[in-house]
């Protein structure tokens, strides 16, 4: 493993006009600095959190995914964030994992957020996905997903599955504590490094969102943190930290084995 430099992009978006978010977030992320390997966008960053997929879903031919592409290759970046996506009659919260020659990997969000209708209007997804890059395990995780603690667990541990956990929110201001206090958790938990990258603004439901996008290291002690504002935030993780935490403290050794059956 070598160090994993990673952009988080804090940013508003328009609500429901996947062009104006394109360009919007196009124009930082031609702000971030050459040597990037992996640049984070939130939850549904072309649309915000909207419950009309009828009218915004994209295939994974769409102009989106074409967009990401495009972004990866001229930056030479891993770009990932979710968005709308239509299959067979069906619609996902999908996070899209873009590699620069245009090969992707996608998780489809487990955890629909009941309290506003998800479950209604999208299907949830039924496995993880652990993602590489540079010789770090990355698991990719959506928004609500962070509530259940279980989805997120560590199921191998020597090696530990896992040396990210990634979150990608449209969370509320109204329940940012929770959001704080779980990232930290998970970090604690699965001695791993946690990105979380949330909204600002509020969307067309007039709900409002604060980000406080962070980064946290694997004892959860917060290495960046922004609230209230759009902000690029550039972070290293530490490849030898991670290991001498891991080594120091073998605390994974104790944990309890489970397997996750699904309803």
């Amino acid at each position: 493993m070598t160090n994993l430099h990673v952009c988080l992009i804090q940013t508003d978006l328009v609500w429901e006009n996947i062009p104006q978010n394109l360009q919007h977030i196009e124009e930082k992320i031609n702000q971030v600095t050459n040597g990037t390997h992996l640049v984070v966008l939130p939850e549904m960053f072309s649309t915000g959190f909207s419950m009309q997929p009828e009218k915004l879903a994209e295939t994974m031919q769409g102009s989106t995914i074409e967009w990401m592409k495009r972004i990866a290759a001229t930056k030479k970046i891993i770009l990932t964030g979710s968005l709308i996506i239509q299959k067979n009659n069906h619609f996902y919260n999908r996070l899209i994992w873009m590699l620069p020659n245009g090969q992707m990997g996608k998780y489809d969000k487990r955890h629909c957020f009941a309290y506003a209708g998800e479950h209604k209007q999208y299907t949830p997804g039924s496995s993880r996905f652990i993602a590489s890059v540079n010789g770090w395990k990355i698991n990719l995780q959506i928004c609500y997903d962070l509530r259940f603690p279980v989805w997120a667990r560590q199921k191998t541990l020597h090696p530990p599955e896992y040396d990210v956990l990634l979150y990608v929110a449209n969370w509320p201001e109204k329940r940012i504590h929770a959001w704080k206090s779980l990232l930290v958790a998970r970090a604690i938990e699965n001695q791993c490094y946690v990105i979380g990258v949330n909204r600002v603004g509020k969307d067309g439901n007039g709900i409002a969102h604060s980000g406080d996008s962070m980064a946290i290291n694997p004892m959860g002690e917060t290495i960046w943190h922004e609230s209230n504002r759009e902000a690029i935030g550039q972070v290293v993780l530490d490849a030898n930290f991670l290991q001498e935490v891991r080594t120091k403290f073998p605390f994974l050794d104790d944990a309890d084995t489970f397997t996750i059956h699904h309803a």
